[in-house]
């Protein structure tokens, strides 16, 4: 197969990134952290899940732990936030909102990315068109962005990565617009590591048979390399060379499994706590369950000691529940979850983490009712999940919850620096004086 000419490729896809996401929340509602070291922690204040452009300069990778870099912090002044999910989330709608505007064909691809099919605008100048789309987010929500536009979604990628790495071209690249000459130029330059589908799993397999640029693996045979490795690879081939390959999913497809877990705050021993804990996150999955119309037809329970403190006995362990019937009554499945816990649990270790998973997930239309069952009960259930979630909706999370989640939670993670929620608490709003 012939590389086909991209830059004549009528099919026009946009990548749209907002620039070091987390730490970018943060500036918004806080500008005296402009053009300083910011990093954002992990739950627990762990590890570093965010850096700004200063704290990457001065070498922190990501998902260090943060311990082993508080005397850097120290020496140059690096400003350490907890992870606010609830500030980050509305940010990331309200931008995903405002990219709605600009095409009818979006793909949500995560918190901070967002593709966007703008081959119907191919009478406007996409460099320009990308320039609006930044210039309209950040003065909507102060966050920046880059925006990769290509014929494809793998050469999208790799066009925001150039937009970002490379100031020549002010935010926005569009490889359509470039010669095959000039893109393959580019490509000589990028590591195979950086493309979309590679990273650095598989770029050290890639780099033993010599492969090292993108150059390289788009010049490599695809037949080839899916024996090799896998029929995603062959496509992530064919996309480098323009061939559509991986279509864009406007609606998202439901979750095949929904997990829910957290390292705990403090060391917990006693059942009790563990039970608040796994009742909590059961809780927290059930919602997410009901949201994409989605029934569990299992339910994984695991609990764990921390292999980071040697000196502890160690102990973990999980285990299975498969249910009777398909249900998202958060009610019935904590009712299973801490039966499972019970099984689970052994006095005498300091337990470090907890977690459920929701499995065997099927469509509620596809639920059908059991013969045996009595369906006034099943309506019962239904309205008294549907009125938890209304109510959690309109007051806040947990104005209604079951009761063994506990209240003071001394477990519960830390999250010592954490920022206020400015857009989803009224008193927590910034106030200009």
């Amino acid at each position: 197969m012939g590389p086909s000419t991209i830059a004549t490729a009528q099919r026009a896809i946009a990548l749209v990134d907002v620039n070091n996401f987390y730490v970018s929340c943060e500036r918004v509602f806080n500008p005296k952290l402009r053009n300083r070291p910011v990093v954002v922690l992990s739950n627990n204040d762990g590890c570093a899940v965010a850096r700004s452009n200063e704290v990457k300069a001065l070498g922190v990778p990501m998902g260090a732990p943060w311990f082993k870099f508080k005397d850097l912090a120290k020496q140059h002044g690096i400003i350490a936030y907890s992870s606010n999910y609830a500030l980050y989330a509305d940010m990331s709608n309200r931008v995903m909102s405002i990219l709605r505007q600009f095409s009818p064909n979006q793909e949500v691809y995560s918190i901070d990315e967002c593709f966007l099919d703008l081959t119907g605008f191919a009478r406007r100048d996409l460099v320009v068109y990308g320039q609006e789309i930044r210039k309209r987010i950040l003065q909507w929500t102060g966050l920046p962005v880059c925006v990769g536009i290509a014929s494809t979604k793998t050469l999208a990628k790799l066009a925001n990565h150039c937009a970002k790495k490379r100031p020549e071209y002010s935010g926005v690249c569009n490889f359509n617009s470039l010669s095959p000459a000039d893109l393959d130029e580019i490509f000589a330059s990028i590591e195979v590591g950086e493309i979309w589908g590679v990273g650095r799993r598989l770029a050290p397999r890639l780099q033993q048979l010599g492969l090292r640029t993108v150059l390289d693996l788009k010049q490599a045979d695809p037949e080839t390399l899916r024996q090799q490795f896998s029929v995603v690879m062959e496509k992530t081939i064919r996309e480098l060379n323009g061939t559509v390959c991986i279509d864009l999913e406007e609606i998202n497809p439901p979750k095949k499994q929904i997990l829910s877990s957290r390292s705990f705050g403090v060391p917990v021993t006693d059942i009790a706590s563990l039970s608040e804990s796994i009742s909590l996150y059961v809780s927290r999955a059930a919602e997410k369950l009901r949201r994409q119309k989605s029934y569990a037809g299992s339910i994984y329970v695991y609990i764990r000691t921390s292999p980071f403190k040697e000196h502890d006995r160690q102990y973990s362990n999980g285990m299975t529940i498969p249910l009777p019937s398909p249900t998202d009554n958060t009610t019935k499945l904590v009712s299973v979850a801490l039966w499972a816990l019970k099984q689970l649990y052994r006095p005498g270790y300091n337990y470090a983490k907890a977690g459920i998973m929701l499995g065997d997930l099927v469509p509620a239309t596809a639920i059908q009712t059991d013969l045996f069952s009595h369906m006034q009960a099943n309506t019962k259930s239904e309205r008294l999940m549907q009125a938890m979630d209304m109510i959690n909706r309109k007051m806040g999370k947990e104005s209604i919850k079951v009761a063994s989640e506990g209240f003071k939670r001394p477990w519960k993670m830390k999250q010592e620096n954490k920022s206020p929620s400015y857009t989803t608490k009224w008193d927590e709003t910034l106030k200009i004086i």
